[in-house]
């Protein structure tokens, strides 16, 4: 008998989908909101801090993400949203971080 997937499971999951160009996950940027688990469908939201970014970076994040949650062997449903102004803040803090260890 398959064991039964927990939101736990795929918190796990997705903690360890990287940001591509800022030393952090998803997970610890604030992007990812919004977890639900219903008969065997996982549905999550990725907030982007602008939703008129580059095509491609989307598609990568998104992905990223369906990858690890599709790992478990359940569906995933990725929703886009734009960050508030709060949530902005802090991911470019976060991003300016990791851009003061390469200067």
């Amino acid at each position: 008998m398959a064991r039964s997937i927990s939101e736990e499971d795929i918190l796990q999951a997705i903690k360890e989908v990287m940001h591509p160009e800022i030393d952090r996950t998803l997970v610890e940027l604030g992007m990812v909101k919004g977890l639900t688990l219903k008969n065997n469908e996982v549905t999550l939201t990725l907030a982007l801090p602008f939703l008129g970014i580059p095509v491609p970076v989307k598609d990568y994040l998104t992905n990223s993400l369906r990858q690890a949650v599709m790992k478990l062997g359940v569906k995933v449903q990725i929703r886009v949203t734009e960050m508030s102004q709060d949530e902005r803040l802090a991911f470019f803090a976060m991003r300016q971080e990791r851009w003061k260890w390469i200067e």
